[in-house]
């Protein structure tokens, strides 16, 4: 990737806007299917467990000079682990405070957590309602579906903590603050009674994501053929959604797709063509691209970069990143052949890998997701006079 070559060719790098900062780097669940713990890249081992107040302070410096310079009246930051209530309530309070402080007075920034949920209590939310932090929870369906991945250590299982968590969450005084809920998709659980399950948490949003794997390493379930059993896991979720409580709960994956059906830019790194704006903080002040690399291989995420003497604008210019800004040109010619391309995006970045050819290739989804995004697309047609895209057959 010639950066140099594409400034020359008119070619400018989106800003980052979305900042997610690695405040605590250790859990205390031990779900078997996380990236950061259980896949290729094993760098957590050497991080420190808590991002530290100094470290915090050049963040809060990095990230106000970045908007400042290019302009951004707002930012989002987003706390993260591991398992970031780790870091405790003071140490949230400092993070939080230091780095709102940084961009005053023309600086938006607003934050956001993502959290297992099990230590999920009045002394957080309270701090979260003082500073507006909104919080997503990490649940994946009913009791027996959440517990085959998400346990803790001894093996026990974590459903009724986070449960309880959720029901502090949703009481009347914190209930502003619910961000949504993420569930990892398992395909041996019941994709209605999965959503179903969610559902009954009140949640303003949901989203289900692909279990990380690449064609080295294939997820659960994919075998190399012509089935798409996570696109009809998710087409399942699709038709009870979209028959029933479309107007009233966003689900993620849905919506944006449904956006780029009509044309519209998404919002979501997970479909689409739309620059990637994000950046990592580790707990030492390294500075990496989005975490879910770490699913690829050893380093996949690194860039060398630290911010104590890094500016966030140096991210930009690096090839690994701007391959993620570049829309199109970064796609392989199997996905460019595919009249579903500018939909597809060809789906999530790590999800690409092979050896041999890197990240120039199709998803290792891409049957699942021409799936869909058909379905998606056929119902739309159906409902609304009018197809957006025509899909061509899967490649990869």
């Amino acid at each position: 990737m010639d950066v140099r070559a594409l400034l020359e060719g008119g070619w400018r790098p989106t800003p980052i806007r979305d900042f997610i900062l690695k405040v605590h780097s250790r859990c205390n669940l031990a779900c078997d299917y996380c990236y950061m713990y259980e896949m290729a890249d094993q760098g957590w081992r050497r991080q420190p467990r808590r991002m530290s107040r100094q470290v915090i302070g050049w963040v809060a410096e990095r990230i106000a000079e970045h908007a400042r310079m290019n302009l951004l009246p707002e930012v989002e930051v987003v706390l993260h682990g591991g398992e970031p209530l780790l870091a405790g309530v003071e140490h949230l309070r400092y993070a939080v405070e230091t780095i709102r402080a940084a961009g005053e007075p023309d600086v938006r920034v607003g934050f956001s957590m993502q959290t297992n949920g099990v230590l999920l209590d009045e002394m957080f939310l309270d701090l979260f309602a003082e500073h507006g932090v909104s919080v997503g929870v990490s649940v994946d369906g009913d009791e027996e579906g959440h517990d085959r991945h998400r346990r803790r250590a001894n093996g026990r299982g974590s459903y009724q903590d986070v449960r309880a968590g959720l029901d502090r969450l949703n009481d009347p005084r914190y209930r502003h603050l619910f961000g949504g809920l993420l569930s990892t998709i398992e395909l041996r659980n019941d994709p209605v009674a999965t959503y179903e399950a969610l559902l009954e948490f009140g949640p303003p949003e949901m989203d289900f994501l692909l279990p990380h794997g690449n064609w080295d390493a294939p997820p659960p379930g994919r075998a190399p053929d012509e089935s798409t059993p996570y696109g009809d896991w998710l087409i399942a979720i699709f038709d009870r959604w979209y028959g029933g409580e479309a107007g009233e709960v966003r689900i993620r994956l849905f919506s944006e797709i449904i956006r780029l059906l009509f044309g519209r830019m998404s919002a979501s790194e997970a479909v689409g063509l739309s620059p990637v704006a994000v950046a990592v903080v580790e707990t030492n002040g390294e500075i990496e691209q989005v975490d879910s690399l770490k699913s690829v291989y050893e380093g996949a995420a690194g860039t060398r970069l630290h911010v104590s003497r890094d500016p966030f604008d140096t991210v930009l210019s690096l090839p690994s990143v701007a391959a993620r800004q570049i829309g199109r040109q970064a796609l392989s010619d199997q996905c460019l052949a595919c009249d579903a391309h500018e939909v597809c995006g060809a789906g999530l970045y790590p999800h690409r890998y092979k050896s041999g050819t890197g990240f120039r290739n199709p998803s290792v989804y891409c049957r699942d997701l021409l799936k869909l995004i058909t379905h998606i697309r056929d119902v739309l047609s159906r409902d609304l006079d009018g197809p957006s895209v025509r899909p061509a057959a899967a490649v990869g």
